[in-house]
């Protein structure tokens, strides 16, 4: 996990694109040189689409400003502070999966915001076959997993240092294998803490990145696949998936 973290603080430091200011407005420049998979998966947030067309998962998102760009592009691109709130890298497939990489991904936040996400995996649910969402991002105790299969939400779930977002569908099999089976109960009965109070179970990044290893890619571990060097695309993230608060908070 050392060398993962060093591996995205070297994306994101050494960068993958090219900053320039020309009459007081800054350019960026994404590196087309076709390169092999890069790692991501620590504090980001993904979708893993079955497909061997990243151009048909880009069209399908209805991303803006699409341009071809590398791994090593797209990947830095995504973990930056400044490109990383609106940029989403849509990477060439690796073992017939298709990722779609950055925190502008839509996510659910509870029965206060507008659930953006939802019919966005409903909506890829019609044109691919599979479609899986994950989020983890440790900083404030988010993690997220959805899986469609056959155009139907088979199962949905975010838990944040709030308590559970959204729980859709049953715990899979390989939930229940990762001892998640019991996040639903937001607790466990009959047992006290050293507080005294309840123990609250939580998802830790490794169990997001353990549970993705099960139903698609680890995406850790993508700098050893032997997939060949290719292009993907970096493009920014529709205006309507901007969070949006449906009523104030208690």
């Amino acid at each position: 996990m050392i060398i993962i973290i060093l591996c995205m603080t070297a994306l994101t430091v050494a960068g993958a694109y090219l900053l320039a200011r020309a009459g007081g407005e800054r350019r960026v420049y994404f590196a087309q040189a076709p390169d092999g998979p890069c790692a991501f998966g620590c504090s980001m947030a993904w979708l893993a689409v079955r497909s061997d067309d990243p151009l048909e998962v880009l069209e399908a998102l209805q991303l803006e400003d699409a341009s071809a760009c590398n791994w090593n592009s797209g990947i830095g691109a995504v973990y930056d502070d400044w490109l990383g709130a609106t940029r989403v890298f849509v990477s060439p497939a690796v073992e017939g999966w298709v990722f779609a990489v950055g925190l502008s991904l839509p996510h659910p936040l509870g029965t206060s915001f507008a659930d953006k996400c939802t019919p966005l995996l409903v909506d890829l649910g019609g044109r691919f076959s599979e479609t899986q969402y994950f989020f983890s991002y440790p900083p404030i105790d988010y993690y997220a997993w959805a899986r469609v299969k056959d155009g139907r939400l088979v199962r949905a779930f975010a838990v944040s240092d709030e308590g559970v977002v959204w729980n859709k569908g049953r715990p899979s099999r390989e939930e229940r294998s990762l001892g998640l089976k019991l996040f639903e109960l937001r607790g466990v009965r009959g047992r006290k803490g050293d507080a005294g109070g309840e123990i609250i179970l939580h998802p830790t990044e490794d169990h997001v990145l353990r549970l993705a290893s099960s139903w698609s890619i680890d995406p850790t571990t993508l700098h050893v696949s032997h997939a060949p060097a290719a292009l993907g695309y970096i493009a920014t993230a529709p205006y309507r998936w901007r969070t949006e608060r449906t009523r104030k908070a208690a």
